[in-house]
């Protein structure tokens, strides 16, 4: 075993260590998927950030980056850390007020259980996609480290990050974020390091013309530029991975700085790797994996300890993510669906159903994983499908009084069946854009046609 594999095992195990302690503390369904409601301004931060920066941002964007310049960033950190901004300014305090459990819940609320459980289906794939993204990237680190074949180390990886998120809930999640986003920021400062005092920056001279630009080397299409950034900055804006910390939030106030703080060092914190990714086109041309770009820099400018530290950062970037993904799939069915169906259950036996959802989503993303090409096609995925619907439904029903349930279910089945057909059928070239346009219509013609009575939203 080589020292650094023997270092992710031995980080991998605090990890699960966390994971168990904190289980200890997990009596009720609330202390399990939103940690009691009990995060203060420190452990709502780091949550927050090391949720949304995993292997987007470490594997995925550093590998765009390499392959497509700095084009390739525009989705993350750049679109996601503005996405989080967002959230933090228009949606933490409004949802924080509701004393919400999942955001399916604003639905139920909002306007009643059919329309519940539809955003339900929608959301759950979203987050495996979310997951299988972050076990498609483990599976590269580990791969990188030990040299076994990407295969073998995916079932690993998801056998880890299962039992890993198993135990602990939101609350191990918070816990461990803070090791992790330190770990991260450690790491990745280091290879930053050592690279910049290796080959200085003359590397940058060498880029190809174009590289450097946010918008690519090529003049593009306003409505290209748009779908770019539209699927990053609103396909994730109501993701239910940061709203279960918004809720889990101590306060309102804590709700709304925490993220909105976490969404600024995402951005800051998201150009190291994305810097890492261009000087690495020059530095380590031809790589066959793009995504293992990173990896390739550590094991190459850093000595062996460094480069155990830096793994072991990877290594928490894709925990901190997986695990929540993992979690808010099966909070989402069990307390949104299985719970509703059978009232009478005990807090424990709905930490129970929690938990094993979590291995059975775990299974389907390590299957979900082992069939991606990339990374970045994952993530994608995650930030589009389903997501213009849910984005549309929870905007009119937070803040207007427009529209009742045929509004809701409207929008949520034409938006995610406009974007299915748009990017698998009919190939359109902006289907993104096409789908909040005609999930916003969708939501808006029944509204205006026949006017039902509006449930109106309370805070708690």
């Amino acid at each position: 075993m080589t020292p650094l594999l023997a270092g992710i095992g031995l980080y991998v195990l605090l990890q699960l260590a966390i994971g168990v302690v904190a289980s200890r503390r997990i009596k009720t369904e609330d202390d399990y998927l939103v940690a009691g409601r009990s995060l203060g301004p420190v452990l709502a931060t780091f949550t927050v950030f090391a949720t949304w920066f995993g292997a987007e941002t470490c594997i995925a964007a550093a590998g765009a980056v390499y392959t497509d310049g700095l084009a390739g960033g525009s989705a993350d950190p750049f679109g996601y850390g503005l996405c989080i901004v967002l959230a933090g300014a228009v949606l933490a305090v409004p949802l924080w007020r509701l004393r919400l459990t999942t955001l399916a819940d604003l639905f139920r609320l909002r306007f009643d259980t059919s329309v519940e459980r539809l955003a339900v289906v929608l959301m759950v794939p979203t987050s495996l996609f979310w997951a299988a993204a972050q076990v498609r990237a483990f599976g590269q680190v580990l791969s990188a480290a030990s040299g076994v074949e990407v295969e073998v180390a995916l079932a690993v990886a998801a056998t880890i990050v299962i039992a890993y998120t198993v135990f602990g809930g939101l609350l191990a999640d918070a816990w461990t974020d803070v090791v992790q986003g330190v770990a991260l920021i450690v790491g990745l400062g280091a290879l930053f390091v050592a690279v910049a005092r290796a080959e200085g920056f003359d590397a940058l001279t060498r880029l190809e013309p174009g590289t450097l630009s946010l918008l690519g080397a090529e003049p593009r299409p306003l409505l290209a530029i748009a779908e770019d950034w539209a699927i990053p900055v609103v396909g994730s804006l109501v993701a239910a991975e940061v709203v279960a910390r918004i809720l889990a939030a101590r306060s309102e106030r804590i709700a709304r700085n925490a993220t909105l703080v976490a969404g600024f060092s995402y951005l800051l914190i998201g150009l190291v790797p994305v810097t890492l990714g261009v000087l690495g086109s020059v530095l380590v041309p031809g790589l066959a994996e793009s995504e293992q770009i990173l990896p390739t820099l550590a094991e190459r400018y850093l000595p062996t300890f460094l480069a155990v530290v830096f793994s072991g950062a990877l290594v928490s970037a894709i925990l901190s993510t997986v695990d929540s993904a993992l979690l808010v799939a099966a909070g989402l069915v069990s307390h949104n669906v299985v719970v509703q169906l059978r009232p009478g259950m005990t807090e424990r036996q709905k930490v129970r159903v929690a938990r094993g959802l979590v291995v059975g989503f775990g299974v389907l993303a390590w299957v979900m994983a082992a069939r991606a090409e990339r990374v970045y096609e994952l993530i994608e995925q995650a930030s589009a499908f389903g997501s213009s619907g849910i984005v549309v439904v929870v905007l009119f029903g937070l803040f207007t009084r427009i529209g009742g349930t045929p509004s809701a279910v409207a929008s949520l089945v034409a938006g995610v069946a406009s974007w299915c057909l748009g990017a698998y059928v009919l190939e359109l070239p902006y289907p993104y854009l096409t789908s909040l346009a005609v999930a916003a219509g969708a939501y808006l013609v029944p509204a205006l046609l026949r006017p039902t009575e509006v449930r109106v939203l309370e805070p708690a």
